[in-house]
């Protein structure tokens, strides 16, 4: 009896939970609290839209589906209601979905995403055309004022239509849509990638770093030995990701510049490359505003530089010579300067961090022990803070951008 009462207690617990809930905030909470409707039109890119709606879901976000009737011969209304938990709507009703949504009402969405977005549905939103739930969903939100964003996905041919262009343009530059992508391959302008498109929802609802000029230098510099070998560490680039992203989703007006790096980079965020620290001092004249430093740069290069590769039959004796160090050249030539300093152990750490502000050589310095260095997960004193902040690298680049945030405002 009790083991039958246990699995009866189980089953209610499942039928009252929607499973998206055990989702909901895993990755973050930029969209806790928001209400996003997602409008679903008939590309075959909308197979992708299931995971899009979960990985919405995993920022905290609260979907809401509206399909059009091509969109629904592309991915059943059922496929998005299990993503969501939200009933999916695939017509206008008596219960006036698109205004109880979007209209001037209490508890109205905070963001309409059409993804994807067919020429027709584009050229219908340019025109104020609504003769399909998703356009009349549309048409509402510029009403409403409420955010739109517009990712395309269609052949090439049908994208480089200049109409199709002319209607991109106008729904930009007279109704304040962001567009997203699309990416040009293989014949086609291809979705954009479901990070980008999660990115760009953050990033229209978040403005605390709008205006704020940021470059990000991230990974690693290489130090040629020879015409084959180089000198280098064992930074990965993602603290350098993770707060590049961190920035952009915030709205601030990012550039990435990074290394030898062990990560993808996003394509959607300006980006610069180089190898050696030379390449980096030759770039650092174009640096401006905000420079945050987590790149692990080189401090000793090779003394002789062999223009061919050495026989590995040799016995080799390496000498190397010290580096310039980058954020004293680039300290006087920037407005606010975020450096990183790592030590074998967390009192030398802390102890340097501090040092480094009273010398006045950055504004913020984030110090780590290397014992604390995971591929994940790291642990940082952040200067001007308290305590210590652990845990994953999204989570530690958002407590920079907090505290760079306190400095600039």
């Amino acid at each position: 009896m009790k083991k039958g009462k246990k699995y009866n207690n189980q089953l209610k617990y499942n039928l009252t939970m929607h499973p998206s809930e055990e989702l909901r905030g895993s990755k973050g909470s930029d969209l806790s609290g928001k209400k996003i409707i997602l409008g679903v039109t008939g590309s075959i890119a909308a197979v992708e839209c299931v995971k899009l709606v979960r990985e919405l879901i995993r920022e905290g976000a609260e979907v809401h589906c509206v399909v059009s009737e091509w969109g629904s011969k592309i991915i059943h209304p059922n496929s998005l209601e299990f993503a969501s938990g939200n009933e999916t709507i695939t017509e206008l009703t008596g219960q006036v979905e698109h205004v109880s949504h979007c209209g001037n009402v209490p508890d109205k969405a905070d963001l309409f995403l059409v993804a994807p977005a067919t020429a027709n549905t584009i050229s219908k939103m340019a025109k104020g055309i609504d003769d399909t739930p998703v356009t009349t969903f549309a048409t509402t939100c510029v009403g409403s004022d409420i955010p739109i964003l517009v990712v395309p996905a269609m052949h090439q041919t049908m994208y480089d239509h200049p109409i199709i262009m002319d209607n991109l343009k106008e729904l930009q530059e007279k109704l304040d849509v962001t567009v997203i992508g699309p990416n040009i391959e293989e014949g086609a302008a291809k979705v954009a990638e479901k990070d980008q498109i999660v990115d760009s929802v953050v990033r229209a609802l978040n403005d605390d770093l709008e205006g704020e000029k940021i470059t990000v230098i991230a990974g690693r510099t290489i130090e040629p030995l020879d015409s084959m070998r180089v000198v280098t560490n064992k930074a990965s680039g993602k603290s350098g990701l993770e707060l590049a992203k961190t920035a952009y989703r915030r709205g601030a007006d990012v550039e990435l510049w990074y290394g030898d790096v062990k990560v993808d980079m996003p394509n959607w965020i300006p980006s610069r490359s180089f190898e050696t620290l030379n390449d980096l001092l030759d770039m650092a004249s174009d640096l401006e505003g905000t420079v945050v430093v987590p790149a692990a740069l080189s401090d000793f290069s090779p003394k002789d530089v062999k223009d061919e590769k050495i026989s590995s039959s040799e016995t080799l004796t390496l000498k190397l010579k010290p580096t310039p160090k980058f954020i004293d050249r680039i300290r006087e030539d920037v407005e606010f300067l975020v450096a990183y300093k790592a030590e074998d152990c967390r009192e030398k750490a802390v102890e340097e961090a501090e040092k480094m502000i009273e010398e006045g050589r950055a504004d913020i310095v984030v110090a780590n022990s290397l014992e604390d260095v995971r591929p994940e997960e790291n642990r940082v004193y952040i200067t001007g803070e308290d305590d210590w902040v652990e845990g994953s690298k999204r989570k530690i680049a958002e407590k920079v951008m907090d505290r760079l945030k306190e400095e600039l405002r």
